[in-house]
Formats: C-alpha cells, structure tokens, sequence
C-alpha cells in the first residue's frame, strides 16, 4: 500500500473544480500541458472552495502514461504525472506507473 508523506499544505481558491491526485497550478485551476504545478490537492474542490493543497513531500499522483521510477514528471492535458518532455518539472517519480490511471509517489 502505497502512502503519502506531506510536509506543506496550502489553501488555495479553486477556479476550476479540483479533482484528488490531479496537479494543481498557482491560479487555482488543474494544470494544462507542461504548466508548472503547485501541488496536489487534499480532497475535491468546487469553484469557489477553498482546498488544501499538498505542495511538498512524498505526494500520491495519477499518472497520465506510463512512468518510470527516478523519472522527473510534468503535468499533461488533464494534470496527471508524465515522463517530463518540454513542459515544467513538478518532481520526481518514486515509483513506476504501467499506464495511465496508475497512482504513484512523487518526491517534491
């Protein structure tokens, strides 16, 4: 079973709906492709709520394909984790993710 280890929540208003073990952006809305990431957030969010966002630590994330361990990870078109290609780096995947759908740990 994997867990996760928070060392820094924030809140943030969403502006989107927020959706668990997704990336989150600075502006409160779900990443888009290779959007720097703030965090992920604690629990589901409707517009206008405020949610905590886990911003740093070992961070459970959905992967968006397939990952490998020690592979730095970016945000995809619906803010899950992939293999870091042109975008910005969120970290660094701690455990390997067999295809899209697969949660995994991500060192921040």
């Amino acid at each position: 079973m994997q867990t996760e280890k928070v060392l820094l929540t924030v809140s943030v208003l969403a502006v989107s709906a927020l959706v668990v073990q997704r990336l989150v952006a600075f502006d409160g809305a779900m990443c888009a492709a290779g959007e720097r990431a703030m965090g992920v957030p604690r629990q589901a969010g409707a517009v206008g709520d405020w949610v905590g966002v886990a911003t740093h630590g070992e961070l459970l994330v959905e992967a968006g394909a397939a990952v490998a361990v020690g592979d730095q990870v970016e945000a995809d078109a619906t803010a899950c984790a992939i293999t870091l290609a042109a975008g910005v780096p969120f970290g660094v995947a701690r455990d390997a993710a067999l295809a899209a759908g697969d949660i995994i740990r991500v060192l921040v």
